[in-house]
């Protein structure tokens, strides 16, 4: 018998984990970080969907392959896992920075926020120059960002750039 204290677990089956709202402020300083993210998705789906074609092809012929062929298969599978493995790593860094991925071909990516008391999100996708578009959830018209609107949000310390 452990002395160790059960923990409750979470019988409501709802996430613990607090939803994270971030200001426009606060979002538009996130931006640089997240573009560079998002422009490592993109190249790892791109690659990955240049290198798979190939990938499948010569797994249909590979008891036909020559030698230099056989070497290619291996070469392109180890190639297409080190872009998945990169890809997942991106995703979950994303994930972590509270910022969801909406399309990953496209490089759009949601910065979670409330707007008039509903959950909402300012919407970015790669090849914009600023983060101008927001969204209630659940939408997707992309309505721009009204100049005059300022945003104060319970935000962590983290992303505010304080200790």
């Amino acid at each position: 018998m452990s002395n160790t204290p059960k923990r409750a677990g979470n019988t409501a089956g709802k996430s613990r984990r607090k939803e994270l709202v971030l200001d426009l402020p606060t979002a538009r300083q996130m931006l640089p970080l997240v573009k560079s993210i998002v422009m490592d998705i993109v190249a790892g789906r791109t690659a990955i969907g240049k290198l798979t074609p190939e990938q499948e092809r010569l797994d249909r012929h590979r008891r036909d392959l020559v030698w230099q062929e056989r070497q290619r298969r291996y070469q392109v599978g180890e190639e297409i896992n080190a872009a998945e493995k990169s890809l997942s790593a991106a995703v979950v860094e994303l994930t972590t920075l509270g910022v969801n991925l909406i399309n990953e071909d496209d490089g759009e990516v949601d910065f979670p926020t409330r707007i008039n008391g509903r959950s909402a999100a300012f919407s970015w996708r790669l090849g914009e120059d600023r983060l101008d578009h927001w969204h209630y959830s659940g939408e997707e018209l992309r309505r721009p960002i009204p100049a005059d609107w300022q945003f104060i949000a319970a935000v962590p310390s983290r992303y505010r750039g304080t200790p």
